[in-house]
């Protein structure tokens, strides 16, 4: 019977381990990157007016809803866009991920929640079960070891205790790790969200993109049951715009009056909110938006 259980549970967890780390990151589409005349004219410009109403220029047509602390759009130095809605500048990577988790040092690799999150959950999940076996097997063994054969000095036996508990260690580590990514899952959050919160309109808010337990889990693993064991992708929406709690129609919240014209999404079947006129300013190249992005950069 363990013969028979270890080989599935050992290519489930081979397989989800060769989609963690051979995933295929992705960044921002081009639509948010300022070309070079637009980054050297922004960062070039000493008026602080100036440069805030360029930022919103920039980003007039783009569906976010997330902005920093000084309630506009976020801007990464480093690759010279406008962030997407959850995207994050990881320093390991040197590049902007979308709906970025965090990067893990295990496997080496950035989790993405929409398009990597997923096979990484499952990775933790087969890992554990892997692990979890394993000291279900041995367990007679050391049962016998301790006390049957206290006396009992076999070669094998070294191997079977260090066995043993190495996959008990294990175990515990990756089932608290594993119930962790799970409730993230189910609240519908990343690693850097629940540390620190999004902001919308209104302010920061850690549940801002939470639809309920069934719609999130489904926004991650898809609607499709039978995938969800599956370490394959099947994760829905674009990665670029989310649905909010407050906004469930995907849209672009204006910091004032600023009238509205409706704009088809980048590659997808939502509608998006386009800003015209005039924007409020707020400093965002100024020395608060550098100690966010400072701040961001080391907690990825």
């Amino acid at each position: 019977v363990f013969l028979l259980l270890y080989h599935p549970i050992l290519f489930l967890f081979l397989w989800s381990y060769y989609q963690t780390i051979f995933a295929n990151i992705r960044g921002p589409p081009k639509e948010f990157f300022l070309n070079q005349s637009e980054w050297q004219r922004l960062e070039s410009e000493t008026n602080e007016n100036i440069q805030k109403e360029q930022l919103n220029h920039f980003a007039r047509k783009l569906p976010i809803q997330n902005r920093t602390v000084a309630g506009f759009p976020r801007y990464c130095e480093k690759c010279k866009c406008i962030k997407p809605d959850r995207c994050h500048h990881c320093s390991v990577c040197s590049m902007c991920v979308l709906k970025m988790d965090h990067h893990c040092p295990c496997v080496c690799v950035c989790v993405c929640m929409w398009c990597h999150f997923r096979k990484y959950v499952i990775f933790l999940s087969y890992i554990h079960k892997y692990n979890f076996f394993i000291f279900c097997d041995t367990f007679d063994y050391v049962y016998h070891i301790f006390v049957c054969d206290g006396s009992n000095r076999s070669i094998g036996r070294f191997h079977i205790l260090f066995l043993f508990f190495v996959a008990i260690m294990f175990a515990i580590s990756l089932v608290s790790l594993f119930g962790y990514h799970l409730f993230l899952t189910a609240r519908n959050r990343s690693t850097l969200e629940s540390f620190r919160g999004p902001v919308f309109q209104a302010g920061p808010d850690k549940d801002g993109f939470s639809l309920g337990t069934r719609s999130n889990f489904s926004e991650v693993f898809g609607d499709r049951k039978s995938y969800w064991f599956l370490p394959i992708f099947s994760s829905l929406g674009n990665g670029i715009s989310f649905a909010s709690r407050l906004h469930p129609t995907i849209s672009y919240n204006t910091m004032g009056t600023t009238p509205r014209t409706e704009q088809t999404s980048l590659g997808s079947d939502f509608t998006y909110t386009t800003l015209t006129g005039n924007l409020d300013s707020v400093d965002l190249l100024g020395q608060r938006q550098r100690i966010m992005e400072e701040g961001e950069n080391g907690k990825t």
